[in-house]
């Protein structure tokens, strides 16, 4: 019983050193900002934000954190989002 249990922690560890073996396709998570607690989500390539920044320019901080953060476990498109500029 033991064994498969050492085994199965040896593989994590293995795998915890290897970030692209892992893909991102749904996230849910707050973010403590200075002004207060925000949604941020991704599901798929799209990211979302409840900040009043990211409703106006599709981009915010708060994006750019988890972007930062998950770098290793997500897809260009996914790392990468282009602001909007308002016409």
């Amino acid at each position: 019983m033991y064994s498969s249990l050492i085994s199965m922690v040896e593989k994590a560890k293995r795998y915890a050193q290897e970030p692209e073996r892992i893909s991102i396709t749904s996230l849910a998570v707050d973010v403590r900002g200075d002004n207060g607690t925000h949604s941020v989500s991704l599901r798929g390539d799209e990211w979302s934000c409840a900040c009043d920044h990211f409703q106006v320019h599709g981009l915010c901080a708060h994006v750019m954190t988890l972007q930062r953060l998950f770098a290793a476990n997500l897809s260009t498109e996914q790392r990468f989002t282009q602001e909007r500029v308002p016409a």
